[in-house]
């Protein structure tokens, strides 16, 4: 994981940093990216670049910083009481439960907008960085994750169709999957087929992922999912909506579906996605008991 390594180490050496008489501002704009997590978004970014255009790499690194900045946000925001209400993110005290709501509000705000400061920074060309800008925008803003955050809180213990739960979810978390691999595919200068072709997977794999999420919220512990679980009861899940059996078989389905379509990338690509994936397919397997 040389890779993932070296991404770890450019984000705690450029983490937000504030001068300011505020007793622990800087401190809560760090608290949650410090708190490790998986680093997906980011690797799936700097895979791509890795995969066709390895000099590339030092230059991708703030725009790879960029979406784990703002996940990082997204996931501040999801936590708070109004919207999910939990206690435990990455084995650590959520940020309104480490200092209050107000702070996790704010620290919230501040690292979506500093997520585009690191792209407008990056050492890239201006029409490579107003795309970058645009993708991130785009998915993670009003047409993508906000989109689906507000469905999703909007029709808690309401009933929603399998369709509309996936537009849902589609929104909420898969976009931005996607837009890490498009931003790797632009970096790289790929045709935009391919950009497309690997968005596209990248819808995929965000609903496998978001499948996985319900049902480890359904069958682990907090301590074993390293965040706060059994917490979806009102919530419009795949578990809640096809029971547990079926959400299973709907996430192995979709994890072979993926596996084939990572061959049929070209061999660069198949192999770096491969090896970013291997682990992550069938993770869901990993929490089911019995």
């Amino acid at each position: 994981m040389q890779l993932l390594q070296l991404f770890e180490d450019h984000l705690q050496k450029n983490l937000p940093h504030v001068q300011s008489f505020h007793p622990f501002y800087t401190d809560a704009l760090g608290y949650m990216l410090q708190a490790g997590g998986k680093r997906f978004r980011p690797l799936l970014l700097l895979s791509i670049v890795q995969a066709k255009n390895p000099l590339l790499i030092p230059s991708a690194l703030d725009v790879a910083m960029a979406i784990e900045i703002f996940h990082t946000y997204s996931l501040i925001h999801d936590d708070l009481p109004v919207m999910d209400d939990a206690d435990l993110r990455r084995g650590k005290e959520t940020l309104h439960k480490k200092y209050d709501e107000l702070t996790a509000v704010l620290v919230g705000d501040a690292l979506n907008t500093y997520a585009f400061y690191c792209i407008a920074k990056s050492a890239l060309s201006s029409d490579t960085r107003a795309k970058l800008t645009e993708i991130l925008a785009q998915n993670g803003g009003i047409e993508g994750m906000v989109h689906g955050q507000i469905l999703d809180c909007y029709f808690e213990n309401q009933k929603l169709s399998l369709e509309q739960l996936q537009q849902l979810h589609i929104n909420k978390t898969a976009k931005l999957i996607a837009a890490s691999l498009q931003m790797g595919a632009v970096i790289v200068d790929l045709p935009f087929i391919e950009q497309n072709r690997l968005y596209n997977f990248g819808i995929d794999l965000g609903l496998l992922f978001q499948i996985q999420d319900d049902i480890i919220d359904k069958v682990a512990t907090s301590e074993e999912a390293g965040k706060t679980t059994q917490n979806d009861e009102d919530k419009n899940s795949f578990v809640n909506l096809l029971g547990l059996k079926k959400a299973n078989e709907e996430a192995d389905q979709l994890a072979k579906r993926l596996h084939d379509e990572i061959e049929q990338f070209d061999q660069d690509i198949s192999q770096t996605l491969q090896s970013i994936l291997g682990t992550y397919l069938f993770r869901h397997k990993n929490f089911n008991k019995g």
